[in-house]
């Protein structure tokens, strides 16, 4: 009875997901945040600071 009682959460969590991602427009989370890093890369290659001569 324990293992059914800890882990209803976890499949009633998994069969809402199910059925929201097939019911309804889910956005792809991977490309989502594949987009934001590129952008944050862009932001930083743009405004970073310039390298000094002597650093070298």
């Amino acid at each position: 009875m324990g293992i059914f009682k800890n882990s209803f959460s976890f499949m009633l969590g998994t069969v809402c997901g199910v059925y929201i991602a097939q019911n309804y427009k889910v956005p792809n989370i991977k490309k989502l945040v594949k987009t934001g890093i590129d952008m944050a890369k862009h932001v930083e290659e743009t405004y970073r600071k310039p390298k000094r001569k002597d650093d070298d």
